[in-house]
């Protein structure tokens, strides 16, 4: 199995992949701001997986970097409440990818409370 085949990791992708779209309608004055934030937190949660998941021999660095997807993942729901305040995005779209971001972090969370099922073991 390698990262790509995680469900957390996919469904991250998807999530991240559907902010760049929505994300791209962003006014010009916040490309240096809230656009690069959100895709880069969004980004960030699937990286610092891939990161987990090469460390996972090691359960204290895999749950480390599993704490930063989670961390990722919920910047991402500030900055999507930045998005629907600034009326960047419509209450629908908030609420689709805010549900999704919460699928994501549930499932990051049952990788951090579950290490042995991932691969992580004591050596």
């Amino acid at each position: 199995m390698k990262f790509q085949d995680l469900l957390a990791y996919r469904k991250g992708f998807d999530l991240a992949m559907k902010i760049l779209s929505v994300s791209k309608s962003f006014p010009k004055e916040e490309t240096y701001s809230l656009t690069d934030q959100i895709r880069r937190s969004s980004r960030s949660v699937c990286a610092n997986m891939a990161e987990a998941y090469r460390k996972r021999l090691y359960p204290k660095h895999f749950i480390s970097k599993l704490t930063d997807c989670d961390a990722e993942n919920s910047e991402t729901q500030t900055w999507l409440e930045f998005s629907l305040a600034s009326n960047y995005i419509s209450t629908e779209q908030f609420n689709e990818l805010t549900e999704q971001s919460i699928e994501v972090g549930k499932l990051i969370n049952y990788m951090i409370r579950n290490p042995e099922k991932f691969g992580s073991h004591k050596i």
